[in-house]
């Protein structure tokens, strides 16, 4: 079938494009291969979930895309090969596919990149729109031509839209070629942290009617400020117990240490030590036991947020798990998922040690953590109806794909 004149013209301009470097050093993985492209690396994390549910039921290996110059958020490099996307010169694009070979792709968001998806369209790949919403190009064509957005969006098998009126406006454009869904926004889905029964049940016994706040995978420059929190807090509530966290095991010496110099008192947990009424701090080096401690401390702090450089943490596990949310303002790894709970009043941002010392104290009020700890479990649940929904389409249409070929 030609193509539509104004794509045409996008892709002949798409040559005038400078071509970006291609990390091609890493090898096709073997058997089926799921392409994840996500323009937005904010969102990221809540598309490989997507792709991890749907490569588990149809034994795949996943590979994801973000934009050049982005760096793959923390963790998602243990689940899928993680690089950046080709640009729109046909030369990137050809290198790219010929290498990867991807046997189907799944987009989320609206920032439609028309050559590449020309181009996989042409391999016969089924191709999957997720979070659809009003559509835009990368590159414009002259405002003389009709835009090739609609024929852009008839190559894809399926396309699941955020809400009813995208799901119109979307409908509209491609004319009953490609199906259109309205699922809703895809968001992370965590699966809760395990914890050991017997842990759960001593800790609960030891800390019973005693407070405690928890600040997890914490940075070593950020420390200082967690431990002035913790100090100033003990003064407001002085059985306070702060369950501290690194990041890193390899940090939990040196933060031994600083605690003890500014005169904290620190049981550590992986020597079997349970807090005594004169421990302030409990430090457990492994985030591997965050499972327990999300289920011990009615609020969390998640670090790596204080300062700029770490990009932040994952908090829907600490909500999934009934903790209320405090984090600080640097958190551009999980944005969508803080941006969620801090809409819902699940999630608080702080500043400063000194505004996480109010917030402390805010929600040592029964009733405010728990109103948090209810938004919390509220806004982690609403994603797993949307990514049921968006899998099953998915696995459907690309069994419907592999019985035509």
């Amino acid at each position: 079938m030609a193509k539509p004149l104004s794509l045409t013209t996008y892709l002949a301009l798409a040559r005038r494009e400078r071509k970006t470097p291609l990390d091609l050093s890493q090898k096709r993985p073997a058997g089926y291969v799921i392409w994840l492209h996500c323009n937005d690396v904010s969102r990221a994390t809540a598309l490989a979930d997507l792709g991890q549910r749907l490569a588990s039921q149809i034994e795949a290996q996943l590979l994801l895309t973000i934009p050049h110059g982005s760096d793959c958020p923390g963790g998602l490099e243990e689940i899928a090969i993680c690089t950046s996307a080709p640009s729109e010169h046909p030369s990137d694009i050809q290198a790219f596919l010929s290498h990867w070979a991807p046997d189907c792709a799944i987009w989320m968001g609206h920032e439609l990149r028309a050559g590449l998806i020309q181009a996989t369209h042409e391999t016969g790949a089924p191709m999957f729109l997720i979070d659809g919403d009003d559509p835009i190009l990368t590159l414009r064509a002259s405002r003389w031509l009709p835009s090739p957005t609609r024929a852009v969006l008839q190559m894809f098998n399926h396309i699941f839209a955020r809400e009813d009126a995208a799901a119109k406006r979307i409908s509209r454009l491609v004319r009953g070629v490609t199906p259109v869904t309205v699922t809703g926004t895809l968001i992370e889905e965590n699966p809760v942290l395990p914890c050991n029964a017997d842990d759960l049940e001593a800790l609960s016994e030891t800390l019973i009617a005693r407070p405690c706040w928890l600040a997890a995978r914490v940075q070593p420059d950020e420390l200082p400020l967690i431990l002035d929190a913790q100090r100033s807090i003990s003064r407001l509530s002085p059985r306070m117990l702060m369950i501290l966290v690194p990041d890193h095991p390899k940090d939990a010496q040196g933060f031994l240490t600083q605690a003890k110099d500014m005169g904290l008192h620190v049981a550590q947990w992986d020597d079997g030590e349970f807090p005594s009424e004169k421990t302030d701090i409990l430090l457990a080096e492994n985030p591997k036991e965050l499972g327990l401690f999300y289920r011990i401390a009615p609020i969390t702090f998640v670090g790596s947020s204080l300062k700029p450089g770490h990009g932040g943490r994952d908090p829907f596990d600490a909500a999934a798990l009934g903790s209320a949310v405090l984090y600080g303002p640097s958190v551009h790894n999980h944005l969508n998922a803080y941006t969620r709970l801090a809409n819902a009043h699940a999630a608080k941002v702080v500043q400063n040690a000194p505004a996480l010392v109010r917030a402390l104290e805010e929600l040592m009020a029964p009733d405010k953590v728990a109103m948090m700890v209810h938004a919390g479990w509220d806004t982690v649940s609403q994603g797993a109806g949307v990514i049921n929904q968006i899998v099953s389409d998915i696995s459907t249409a690309i069994e419907q794909a592999e019985s035509q070929t």
